[in-house]
């Protein structure tokens, strides 16, 4: 979350270009498409754990080599984009080996209530993390990008900490039958399927936050202060959301609760698109961040408790694509928009495609919108 502020504001600052913050989307999203395949069989095959450690190794490199880019006020942007290309292909390995190794270390009757718990963490790094990286802005973003790669650092030694309750599952032999088996295997579970193609239409047309630089340099004139305080709004209220679900559960009907935070998503979307005030923003922010968590919350827990372990990477590895596709993805969308009919416009449209893609889901699986109970 550090690393998505401080980086957002240096390349727009630098730029002064939409289109510029779109790229950084694409570069992060690239490597999903091209390992799409890889990264879930690697989650699969090989120890977990150590998938994990190589993966935040190259976040290290890639973090230690943006101090560089910081220090250095010409610096070919291409240089830049060639290291969130790192960080993307380290994001799209880490992703399906932490999502698969999360069920080896929690018992199955925890695991809904340890998931929103693990959720609640991330929410906290991402109210603090912009807040931080907003005030270590105000010394330079080379601050932001050291601290990142000590943080990166120490999440190194933490994995290196971790053992696993279960242990992991036979190997199989690599063919195409077992490089596709987590693509056929949601195709033929509608609920996984139309779980995680909702949110990626709804926060691909709908997601905002990549243009929030945009907005606060050019339509609510703050600083990087400002910008870090915006970007940590979505995060307060799926805080909120998470600490209520790991104490409450999502409860009955979570198929109808699903398409309509879907549905708030987009609203809360078209509202942040529309504020010209701040504070007005930053509510609709964490409405949208409230929606967001149901949603995240209830297609988490249908992929990794419906899946067999052993191919709980490679399913995995299929929802972070889907999970790709709608941020960094959706940013690059929102940015090639921005640039044709400016970021409100580009905001709104999205809010109105969320609810659209809802309504329209909704009866695309109804064996999900008729999903009484997560478990």
């Amino acid at each position: 979350m550090m690393i998505d502020v401080g980086l957002g504001w240096m390349v727009y600052t630098r730029t002064n270009s939409v289109w510029a913050l779109g790229l950084v989307g694409l570069f992060a999203f690239l490597p999903n498409v091209v390992f799409m395949l890889a990264v879930g069989h690697v989650a699969d095959r090989y120890d977990r754990r150590k998938v994990l450690m190589a993966c935040y190794g190259g976040n290290t490199l890639a973090s230690a080599g943006l101090i560089w880019c910081a220090l250095t006020p010409m610096i070919d942007m291409n240089i830049v984009y060639g290291l969130i290309l790192l960080f993307g292909t380290a994001r799209a390995f880490a992703n399906p080996a932490s999502q698969a190794l999360l069920p080896m270390i929690v018992p199955r009757e925890a695991f809904s209530s340890a998931l929103a718990w693990n959720s609640s963490s991330w929410q906290i790094a991402s109210i603090t993390g912009p807040a931080i990286a907003g005030l270590a802005y105000t010394v330079g973003p080379e601050l932001v990008f050291s601290v990142t790669t000590m943080f990166y650092l120490g999440c190194l030694a933490q994995i290196a900490a971790i053992k696993p309750r279960l242990a992991a599952a036979p190997r199989e032999p690599v063919t195409w039958t077992t490089l596709t088996a987590g693509w056929r295997f949601i195709w033929q579970k509608p609920a996984i399927l139309g779980s995680i193609s909702v949110d990626l239409f709804a926060v691909l047309l709908g997601g905002a936050t990549s243009l929030l630089p945009a907005y606060a340099k050019d339509i609510f004139h703050t600083d990087a202060q400002g910008l870090g305080i915006l970007s940590c709004m979505p995060a307060v209220g799926a805080l909120a959301c998470t600490l209520t679900i790991a104490r409450t559960g999502v409860g009955r009907r979570c198929g109808y609760k699903m398409f309509g935070a879907v549905a708030l998503f987009g609203l809360a979307t078209i509202g942040f698109g529309l504020s010209t005030n701040i504070f007005v923003a930053g509510f609709f922010l964490i409405i949208a961040g409230v929606a967001d968590m149901v949603s995240v919350q209830i297609r988490q827990t249908l992929v990794q408790l419906e899946t067999p372990d052993a191919m709980r990477g490679r399913v995995s590895a299929v929802n972070t694509i889907f999970i790709g596709a709608s941020n960094e993805l959706g940013a690059f969308e929102s940015g090639a928009l921005a640039a044709l009919t400016g970021p409100v416009a580009a905001v709104v449209l999205g809010g109105v495609g969320s609810i659209a893609i809802a309504v329209f889901w909704s009866r695309l699986f109804p064996a999900l919108r008729n999903r009484d109970k997560l478990i």
